[in-house]
């Protein structure tokens, strides 16, 4: 045990009492700890002490049930002396009201030793390994008494304490200093500690609830309670002031209780006095009246007392606390406040207190302002209350709608929910406007707080009561239609006033958990378009029906598909079996009635491809295994309408929506496989049939002879053809080589319409693709294997050929198609399993690859000023609508040809001329460069490397060769300074990890050194090398290597240049020196600039410069070919000006401040002291 402080005094031994608070934190409470910690000075007292410390027989059962078998064992040999009442709360609720009825036993027995168990259980329950010491308050007249109480630290024991007053003690709390490593009850981790904290509430609950009708009103129980609970909380420990605010709280919600009861008593009693008072004369009883009144006076202090004592703990507790620092501590105060407002309304629900809610709404942490959201969802669902609040709800409004967008979901969440239950409950608080903003939110990436606008939004325009009202007489069946109806024009209104017309998937799953039951009746919702019973004034406009059936297909989707979509997080992966059962019973039913309606639906729009397309998507969501034979007639009547649709329209979405169909429809769990594969096959042979004829009579003497109505046949098939092969496979019908006559012809005459051309690209394309993915999959010959290899080379030359066609649509086409088939050849060739025989082999001509990059320079980067003209956009809508699709088709284009170098169909050197356009063209493609420059130093990070020295090469000499031809430089030419910004760039893509990349930077330092120094020779060359402005460039990857590598670059790079001309300080040399710095400034925190100037000050020859060229001389004459290195700070790489690069040059004057040339910056990367890298060489 703690030894207690020398400070207290100790003159009356009788009436000090001193309580071992040892905490029992840990979760295992054996009950063969005994009390032999427990002191006890007044031997007297010993009874009352075992009473309140449950120690009796009787009730030791009722606390058996949370205990162990070793426990209960114990507890039945009686070998266990007493229990704290610590250790009987953390045993769980079958011992607290026992232990309570002990305590309260034992306090009437004997008050002060019982309530120092209880601020021993306060102090225990705070993580307190301490001693608590009471000595008695006695002296009244001592006014300086307040002074005293202090929380220090006693340096000579190494104690913390705590000494205030709790009349009529003054308490003193002593512990040591672990109590700051932020572990106690409240805050642990696991299961039994957050059944403690509820265990704790209830005993504060629980200990009022016994004590209400006497105890509590004793003028001694709760004045020192409340002083006790009062005082700690105001403590600069956080365990005392979490767990004792929590305690005050609690305290005042179970006052709250007593009041309430003591309230409904007073009304009883007054409603008994007014009866007993009505009687006459002759029936009433004096004695009883008075009685009664009596009652009412006794009953009405008590009230008065308890709000009395209610309004203490809010003044010394809440009004200190809500506030506090602690986000828990401010949390636990704003859930505490709202539940006395729903529970005692007459005293706590005015403005007075409401506005502590309003003010928390804006707190910085999501948990408060969760709490006090909650809170507020309790008052206002209670239209009593709620009407109570007009003043808050006017004052605070804008805030509740704009917690909508708060940062935290689950918030915001909570927000929509309670401006939902505002709205049912005060109708004319919310305008439309607010309305207007809030039904946005069925938009949220966010699914919850989109479900939860929709359920707004479903019950304020979608319910019952809310659409129009039905007549009276009609029948259900007419009932239930003209609601279907109604509700189907609400939506559409909503849907058309957000002008939104492309998400109406979103609004269907925003309302699905709330208006699933209306938007599953698939049966009224069709009615209302085959339907011919309604008047033209209720009859649906297309544009409406339109909406209507893409709503259709929405819900159709929905049921067979779940939540899951595009850019919407759902919180939730895992669908659990009923959900899953649910899914499947909607699939069921929806086939059923859509195999039905279906037919008679595309009949009826059949002219209407746009409304078409959408009812062609339906059949894809079918589960045909759940048919029987009697819906072959329906399955009939179905393939007809699809046979109809796909011969009267060639639209490619109606197409492509077809094709998938007939391939769900031949589905191999499907009974009616062989029905629907004969339908679809019927087709594609008329297709073909087709198509030969019409070539035949088109294609004669080199010439394409056809008039429109051929040409539009020809066109058709073709794209008929093309939209169900990139649906399945058709090389039985030999599709490659009826169209490969129309690319054979394209390429040696030319002459065929654009869209012609591009479509037979298109559906060779796919007869390729479908030829690689079946290759390899059995046993093939070799004569196999040589026929699809010739036919992949043919492909492949007659694109390269069209690459070069006038017309940019085809050049495109045909580099997309090349694109996709060595994809798919790589990935073929990764995935080969040797036992299918000899793979197909097939690498690019050097001369096609460079077609490709050629292709890519020439049509993705364009001029800077088209360039800039995209990024900006333009306020014209029809310009900027254009100018978009065009960065999208640019984009797509330079995504195709990075997945040729990242998939190895092209050598990853080539990749260097797309990085140089990585700082021009970053608005525009730098999420693509840079992510192709992740994946290819994934591969293979040395040639990733090289990849960066070849493009900064590259451009260094491109820009060089402009400038010693003596002709301005040509504005597709990078100046030096972007070139250094693009190295810049490229070494903040390695990161922080400095051991990862070791190799490939000093790959990087050893080829920028070699570049420099080629053909120089130390001892005959007086003038320095060409490229030697390269070094700054180089100087950027410098601060990326760590130390021990920083000297062996160092060495290296004296190898070549030498010692004298290392140390040569003419201005030529300048790139060097600064060079040399960036290698020599490590954990000194030394920059570039001050190894310069330090390297300066020790050179006295170098402080007369009049007779080389000075910077500034060179620059004054108008020579910006090669600028003199910027001298910059790696913090913040601001050029310095010329005025301080000269100052540089100055010896004297800088050697008392040899870091004067910038702020110090310490890499992060050069903290990696825990990795022994000084052992290590790296070979360069």
């Amino acid at each position: 045990m703690i030894a207690e402080p020398t400070l207290l005094s100790r003159s009356v031994q009788k009436e000090n009492s001193t309580v071992d608070v040892s905490s029992c934190t840990s979760a295992n409470h054996t009950s063969g700890v005994r009390n032999e910690n427990r002191q006890k000075n007044v031997r007297g007292k010993r009874k009352a002490r075992e009473g309140s410390e449950n120690a009796k027989r009787k009730h030791s059962k009722s606390s058996n049930g949370s205990l162990g078998r070793a426990e209960n064992e114990q507890l039945k040999n009686r070998d266990i002396e007493a229990l704290t009442l610590f250790e009987v709360v953390t045993m769980g609720r079958s011992a607290m009201q026992a232990v309570v009825d002990d305590w309260i036993e034992a306090y009437i027995i004997d008050r002060e030793p019982a309530l120092l168990d209880l601020i021993s259980f306060f102090i225990q329950c705070s993580g307190c390994k301490g001693v608590v010491t009471a000595e008695m308050f006695q002296s009244k007249e001592d006014t300086d008494v307040m002074s005293k109480m202090v929380e220090d630290l006693d340096e000579s024991s190494g104690l913390q304490y705590k000494k205030f007053l709790a009349f009529p003690w003054i308490l003193t709390v002593t512990w040591p200093m672990d109590i700051e490593s932020g572990e106690y009850p409240l805050v642990m981790s696991g299961l039994y500690w957050k059944k403690f904290r509820s265990h704790f509430c209830e005993f504060v609950s629980v200990l009022v609830a016994q004590c209400q009708y006497s105890i509590i009103f004793d003028n001694y129980l709760l004045n020192t309670l409340i002083s006790l609970l009062t005082e700690l909380s105001a403590s600069c420990v956080r365990a005392f002031r979490h767990t004792c605010t929590l305690a005050a709280v609690k305290l005042l919600s179970a006052l709250v209780n007593v009041a309430l009861s003591l309230s409904i008593n007073v009304d009883n009693s007054q409603r008994l006095y007014e009866v007993e008072l009505a009687k006459t004369s002759s029936k009433r009883a004096l004695p009883r009246l008075e009685k009664i009144q009596r009652k009412i006076s006794e009953l009405q202090d008590r009230k008065l007392e308890t709000e009395d004592m209610m309004d203490a703990i809010f003044k010394g507790v809440f009004l200190k606390r809500y506030r506090d620092v602690i986000p828990e501590i401010r949390a636990i105060c704003m859930e505490e406040l709202t539940v006395w407002m729903k529970l005692y309304s007459p005293v706590f629900l005015n403005d007075t207190y409401l506005k502590y809610v309003g003010w928390m709404m804006h707190d910085k942490q999501p948990d408060v302002r969760l709490k006090c959201v909650l809170g507020l969802q309790g008052l206002y669902q209670d239209v009593h209350l709620s009407s109570k609040m007009d003043l808050f709800t006017s004052r605070f409004k804008e805030r509740m709608i704009s917690m909508t967008l708060d940062k935290d979901h689950e918030v915001a969440v909570q927000a929509m929910r309670l401006l939902m239950v505002i709205s049912q409950s005060c109708d004319d608080v919310l305008s439309q406007d607010d309305y207007k903003h809030l039904f946005q939110f069925v938009y949220s990436s966010h699914r919850p707080l989109a479900a939860t606008a929709g359920e707004f939004l479903y019950s304020k325009l979608l319910s019952n009561h809310a659409v129009l009202q039905l007549k009276e007489g009609a029948s259900e069946e007419d009932k239930h239609r003209a609601l279907t109806l109604a509700r189907v024009r609400a939506l559409i209104n909503f849907y058309t006033e957000n002008q939104l017309h492309q998400h109406v998937l979103y609004v269907v799953d925003s309302l699905w958990d709330s208006a699933g039951d209306f938007l599953k009746d698939w049966a009224s919702l069709t009615s209302l378009l085959t339907s011919q019973s309604f008047s033209p004034e209720q009859a649906l406009n297309s544009a409406d029906e339109t909406l209507l059936i893409e709503i259709l297909l929405a819900s159709v989707r929905q049921a067979a598909e779940g939540p899951p979509l595009a850019g919407r997080s759902t919180g939730k992966k895992v669908i659990s079996t009923k959900e899953k059962r649910l899914q499947t019973d909607d699939c069921t039913k929806l086939t059923e009635h859509f195999l039905k309606v279906l037919p008679e639906l595309l009949s009826k729009y059949l002219e209407d491809a746009g409304k078409l397309t959408s009812f062609l998507k339906i059949p894809q969501y079918f589960q045909m295994d759940s048919c029987g034979d009697e819906n072959t007639d329906s399955l009939q009547a179905l393939l007809a309408g699809l046979d109809a649709a796909v011969s009267r329209h060639s639209e490619a979405g109606l197409l492509e929506a077809a094709a998938r169909s007939y391939h769900a429809l031949c589905a191999e769990d499907s009974r009616w496989q062989h029905l629907t594969a004969s339908a679809m096959d019927q087709l594609i042979q008329r297709w073909t049939h087709t198509l030969e004829t019409c070539l035949e009579e088109a294609l004669s003497d080199g010439v394409f002879v056809a008039d429109e109505e051929r040409k539009v046949g020809i066109l058709t098939a073709l794209k008929k053809l093309t939209a169900f092969n990139n649906a399945q496979d058709l090389s039985k019908w030999g599709i490659y080589e009826v169209v490969s006559r129309l690319l054979v012809f394209e390429v040696q005459h030319g002459g065929l319409p654009v869209e012609m051309s591009t479509e037979a690209l298109r559906c060779v394309c796919c007869c390729i693709l479908w030829n690689l993915n079946m290759f390899g999959e059995t046993s093939t010959s070799r004569e196999t294997a040589l026929h699809q290899r010739t036919q992949l080379r043919g492909f492949c030359e007659k694109c390269h050929r069209c690459l070069s066609h006038t017309e940019q649509q085809v050049r495109e086409q045909a580099f997309m198609c090349l694109s996709d088939i060595l994809v798919a050849h790589n990935y073929q060739l990764q995935m080969w399993d040797p036992s299918a025989g000899a793979p197909l082999l097939y690498t690019p001509e050097p001369r096609l690859q460079k077609a490709l990059l050629s292709f890519v320079l020439e049509h993705v980067f364009t001029s800077p000023e088209l360039d800039s003209h995209s990024s900006r956009g333009s306020t014209n809508g029809s310009v900027g609508v254009s100018r978009l699709e065009d960065l999208h088709r640019r984009r797509n284009l330079l995504a195709a040809y990075c997945k040729l170098i990242v998939h190895s169909v092209l050598e990853m050197s080539m990749a260097a001329e797309i990085f140089k356009q990585y700082m021009k063209y970053y608005n525009d493609f730098g999420d693509i460069i840079k992510e192709t420059l992740n994946r290819t130093r994934q591969m293979d990070k040395i040639e990733s490397a090289r990849t960066l020295v070849l493009c900064l090469q590259q451009l260094y000499l491109r820009l060089k060769q402009e400038q010693d031809s003596g002709n301005p430089c040509s504005s597709g030419v990078q100046t030096y300074s972007s070139i250094k910004e693009l190295a810049r760039r490229f070494s903040l893509t390695f990161g922080w990890d400095q051991i990862k990349f070791r190799e490939s930077l000093a790959m990087i330092h050893r080829d920028g050194i070699e570049f420099v120094f080629q053909g120089f020779v130390q001892e005959s060359e007086k003038h320095s090398p060409p490229n030697i402005s390269y070094l700054t460039i180089l100087s950027e990857f410098s601060s990326k290597l760590l130390k021990p590598d920083k000297k062996t670059v160092y060495s290296y790079l004296q190898r070549y240049a030498g010692e004298q001309t290392i140390n040569n300080r003419e201005d030529c040399w300048m790139p060097l020196i600064y060079y040399r710095a960036s290698l020599q400034g490590t954990a000194e925190g030394e920059d570039a600039v001050s190894f310069i100037s330090s390297d300066t000050n020790k050179q006295p020859s170098l402080t007369n410069r009049s007779k080389s060229p000075s910077i500034r001389q060179a620059t004054s004459e108008g020579d910006t070919r090669f600028p003199p290195p910027c001298i910059e700070t790696k913090g913040s790489k601001q050029l310095k000006s010329l005025e301080e690069v000269k100052a540089l040059e100055q010896g004297p004057a800088l050697r008392e401040h040899p870091n004067s040339g910038g702020p110090s910056f310490i890499q992060p990367g050069t903290t990696v002291d825990e990795v022994d890298v000084d052992t290590v060489e790296v070979d360069i």
